[in-house]
This record gives structure tokens, sequence and C-alpha cells, in this order.
């Protein structure tokens, strides 16, 4: 048995466990990475760079097949999906290389192959031959997709996770996507818009990561129109027919089901926490298994042993996870000088069409916090640019605190929301007034003038009183 001693130890080399190498290197050398599959983050081989070259190819699609709305004529339209699937491949081989480039270029004793699990608070056992005994020890193993054991059951080899639709050869016929959260609305639209039968099935009405009542209303409508959706749906039944899977809703008739080449679950992602033995680390762990923690240092409770990144099963977003890994990764390199690190404000996007965005704090949030708030929106339905890009659908929604008329949070449905959602971040972040927001320039003709017409709003709402009394989308009537 080999013994390796180190300062810090960081299990984990994805997109957290980078940051918290480089982090932890700036006070000392004595750090070793641990890493059990492949190197390469999850961004980069199955998650947010494959999943927008896929995007990008249904936007095309379906830019091509619109096009006669601007007098454009497209006479015909054919869909390569071997060579779709080629490119997505391709250019996502390009991304994971340059991830695998930068740790092949760090110091092969700061590198261990294998994967660990805790014999106490200090020693890891990594792989069959090696243990390692660290002073400090940073938990960054990600995330894995959720699947029902009963759906991989029913199933079998046709039930796949978003991980395996970028190993695809070419597009299949049909898929039934079940799940209606982020990972599920991007990639079932993209599949539709590329020729695939699709339907999505959700066990509640919500339809992506809205909050906002009237803006979840509206997502609801919007991708219906699209996408066949069955929603509410709290008894899916799977049955495996040959090389497909026929799928039937609660008590309908057998003569009802549809059947698919494949069933996508989308229903979330789970810490990657199983295996690493952590009863025997002697951490203070929640109800779900995950370790107490301090977001803003990423300490577990007063330890010595830091987490950070989809472990945490808190904002499972790469910039997110990038920022907890350098915040735990520092402090595990300082420690015991553990410092408390601000951190950033919220973003998240859906690149779906229309694009989702929340920004700040969202609806449900600042209902369950019991800040006063006043409420600005616009909708994109008539604003100018929108309608000149035939984009006009969605709306956006802006929150001011009343006492102090700054900008709190955003969540938008409609286009460019990647953009404004920066914008509207920032401004959270630096406490902008709904004043100074608009004393800034604002150009035209462009959808940032929907911006300013929502803050004209939020103006207006703020001289008045606050509102009745509303209800959290999230926690029900009452909350």
């Amino acid at each position: 048995m080999n013994t390796l001693a180190v300062d810090v130890a960081i299990i984990g080399a994805g997109t957290a466990g980078m940051s918290a190498y480089r982090a932890a290197l700036a006070h000392t050398r004595s750090v070793v990475v641990i890493e059990g599959g492949p190197y390469g983050t999850t961004c980069a081989r199955v998650g947010c760079m494959p999943s927008k070259l896929l995007i990008a190819a249904a936007e095309a699609a379906h830019a091509a097949r619109h096009a006669d709305a601007f007098g454009v004529v497209v006479d015909s339209l054919r869909i390569d999906g071997a060579a779709v699937m080629q490119r997505v491949r391709d250019e996502r081989d390009r991304f994971v290389g340059f991830v695998t480039e930068a740790v092949d270029h760090w110091p092969a004793e700061h590198r261990l192959r294998g994967h660990a699990r805790f014999l106490d608070g200090h020693t890891l056992q990594v792989g069959e031959h090696t243990r390692v005994d660290a002073r400090r020890i940073v938990i960054a193993t990600g995330s894995h997709p959720n699947v029902p054991a009963e759906w991989r059951e029913a199933a079998g080899d046709r039930l796949i996770v978003n991980d395996d639709v970028f190993a695809w050869q070419s597009l299949p016929q049909s898929v039934a996507v079940l799940g209606t959260g982020v990972i599920a609305l991007e990639l079932a639209q993209a599949l539709h818009r590329l020729g695939v039968r699709v339907c999505v099935y959700g066990r509640s009405e919500r339809v992506g990561p809205l909050t906002d009542p009237a803006l979840q209303a509206e997502a609801r409508k919007i991708f219906a129109e699209e996408l066949p959706m069955r929603l509410g749906v709290s008894d899916l039944h799977l049955r495996r027919v040959g090389n497909e899977v026929a799928v039937r809703v609660g008590d309908e008739e057998p003569a009802a089901e549809r059947r698919y080449a494949w069933i996508l679950a989308a229903s979330g992602r789970r810490p990657n926490l199983q295996a690493l033995g952590l009863p025997q680390s002697g951490l203070p762990l929640d109800t779900r298994g995950v370790p107490v923690f301090d977001p803003c240092t990423g300490q577990i409770a007063d330890s010595h042993v830091f987490i950070a990144g989809d472990a945490t099963h808190e904002r499972e977003i790469l910039h997110e996870a990038a920022d907890e890994g350098r915040i735990a990764g520092d402090n595990a390199g300082r420690f015991p000088d553990v410092r408390v690190r601000p951190r950033r404000a919220p973003l998240s996007v859906v690149f779906s069409d229309p694009q989702i965005m929340l920004a700040g704090q969202s609806h449900a949030q600042l209902l369950r916090s019991g800040l006063d708030f006043a409420v600005g929106e616009v909708s994109f339905e008539d604003q100018g640019r929108s309608r000149v890009m035939l984009k006009n659908h969605g709306a956006l929604h802006l929150y001011a605190e009343r006492r102090s008329g700054r900008l709190v949070g955003a969540e938008m449905l409609g286009p460019a929301a990647e953009h404004l959602g920066h914008l509207l971040a920032w401004s959270v972040q630096r406490g902008d007034s709904v004043q100074e927001m608009l004393d800034s320039p604002f150009y035209h003709p462009v959808i940032e003038e929907g911006l300013r017409t929502a803050l004209r709003g939020l103006q207006r709402a703020l001289r008045m009183g606050p509102p009745p009394v509303e209800h959290c989308l999230d926690c029900g009537p009452g909350a």
C-alpha cells in the first residue's frame, strides 16, 4: 500500500476541482487532485457545450423553416442527422481537448487516478493501492443524472440520460423526454426542431425554472404551442416493446400508449457523494446526505474539509461551480485562516426559444424572505425590435425593494434573455437603484428598450402602495 502525505487533497477534476486546485496552489505546492473518471468537465463533455451545439443546429433548421415570414423562400429543407451529430461530437471533443490539455500540463505528482473514499477525517483510500493522508480536503465530485429505478428497469437500454445524447451517430426517429426542467426543455425543443418526434412528460404543471406565476403560465402556453407536452403526470407507465418503449399515463387504456425509440430521463441531478464513505469522515450531513457547509467559505461545519460545485446540490451551474471551487480551494490552502468570500449575484439562463433567465433573487425567494418589493413588467409581444425579428414572445418582470428602490431580482421569458440577464445581474450585484438604471443609455431600436419600459413601470410601482398579498409558486398559498 502506497501512502501519500499532502497539505490539500482535492477529490474531483471537474470545473470546481480545477478552480480549487489553482486557488490552493497560491498557498502550497503540496496538492493532489484525485479523479476516478475521465478528465474533461461535465460542461465540456456532456453539458453546456454539446447541448448548445445541438441547439445551434436546431435554430438553423427553425430559421430556414420559417424564413418565408420574411419573404425569404427556402425551396426545400433536409436535415442530415448524421452530419448534425458529427459536428456536435467534433466540436465537443475540441472543447474537451482544451480541458484535458490543461490537466496534462499539471505536474505529475499533482495528479492521482482512482476513486476516493474516506477512511477517517484525514485519510482517503484511492483505488486499491494508495492512501492519501491530507491535512485539508476539498470535495468537488460533481453530480449525475437522477433516474428512478423503475424507469430504468422498465425501459432497459432504451433509456438514456442527457450524457448519452451526444454519443448518437445520427438523430433518432422519436424520443419521450421525462422532465420539464432546464435540460429537458433545451434538448426536447432542439430535437423537435431537428425533425425528431418528441413528447415531454412532466410530473408537475411547471415548465422550466421560472417561479413568477404569470411568467410560468406564459411559459406553459408558449412551449405547449410548439412542443407536444403532457403535464401534471403523477403516474407514468413504461413498457418495453422490442426496440421501443411504450408510454402510458395514469389509467389510460393500452390503446392510448405512445411508442418511442428512446426514453430521455431528464429529471434532475444528484451529487456524487454515495461512494465517498462520508459516514467515516465524521462530517455532519443534512437529510439528503449532503455535508452541511457555509456557501461563503465552502467549509463543512468547522472542519478542515471543504466542498464545492455540483456536489453541494445547490447552484448547479458552471460559473457557480468555478466560484465555489476557487473559494473552497483558497480556504483549504490557507486553513485555518478561513475567510468569508462574497458570492456573486445569482444568474441562470435556459437556452430555449424563447430563452429563460433568472437574475438576483427569484420571485419565490422574495416572497419567502418577506421583503417588501415592487414589480415592473414588459411584454415583448409589441416590443419594436422583437417584432422586427419575429421574436416577440414572452415578458420580463423586475423586482425592486420598496424601501431603497434598488433592483433585487428579475425573471424573464423572451428574446436575448442571456444578454439582458447579465445586465440585470450586474445591476443587482452593484446595488443599482431603478433611477440609476433609467439614467443609463438605451439605444434604438434594441430589445433593451423593453427593459427600459419595465424599469419605468417599476419606478411607478415604487411610488405606489404595496399590492395585495401574493402567493409563492414554490411554496403554495399562504407561504
